[in-house]
């Protein structure tokens, strides 16, 4: 039986190529399973932090931004990158939020953190369920900007199977919170109950 011994890479030395202002590129010499070496090129990033606020009323709420990398429109759950790479992920979910929608959140959980591609980047992205909604006035940056909308989680759960979302941690997120908050066969407040009084699996905390 293959063990994960067997598949591992070993790090051996970095060379710092670009020194971005939100990536790294380096190149990295590794030693492979068989003993031979190998290069690979690694952009390094400080994580980030994305949300789904879903209200009482069971509507999420998304941003609408053209993302220039793809050439295209889309809809995505609010969300942005840590300060820094020790920066605690759910502290910045809640700063994303209000900046981005004006939307504070009481109850907070974790659905999971992302390696978003782990082929050539180490970014991990936590997502984070977010209720017990209040508006107040939102605060983008300077350089950000955004459409904001309402729509039933349902219906959003909707247009990601119908591959009408394209944002991997807004489907991801979407389905996460879809499937902890019922689905159709449970209703809202009931399901709201739930988040609230829940526990999330160790090192990932409800906050409150």
């Amino acid at each position: 039986m293959m063990t994960d011994d067997s598949l591992r890479e070993t790090f051996l030395s970095s060379q710092e190529i670009y020194p971005g202002k939100i990536i790294r590129v380096e190149k990295w010499q590794v030693r492979l399973p068989n003993g031979e070496t190998a290069l690979r090129e690694i952009v390094r990033h400080n994580g980030a932090a994305a949300i789904v606020p879903v209200d009482a009323a069971g509507n999420v709420t998304l941003v609408r931004q053209h993302r220039i990398a793809v050439d295209r429109f889309t809809w995505e759950i609010p969300a942005g990158k840590l300060d820094s790479p020790g920066e605690d992920p759910f502290h910045a979910a809640r700063r994303e939020l209000e900046e981005e929608t004006g939307l504070q959140a009481a109850s907070w959980r974790l659905l999971s953190t992302i390696d978003t591609t782990p082929g050539f980047c180490n970014e991990k992205i936590a997502i984070y369920l977010a209720t017990d909604l209040s508006q107040h006035p939102s605060h983008p940056d300077t350089d950000e900007f955004l459409g904001v909308a309402r729509m039933p989680l349902s219906e959003a759960v909707a247009r990601c199977m119908a591959g009408e979302f394209h944002d991997s941690k807004t489907v991801i997120g979407l389905l996460m919170a879809h499937r902890v908050l019922g689905a159709a066969d449970v209703p809202f407040a009931s399901a709201r109950t739930t988040i609230q009084r829940g526990t999330a699996a160790p090192s990932s905390p409800i906050a409150k």
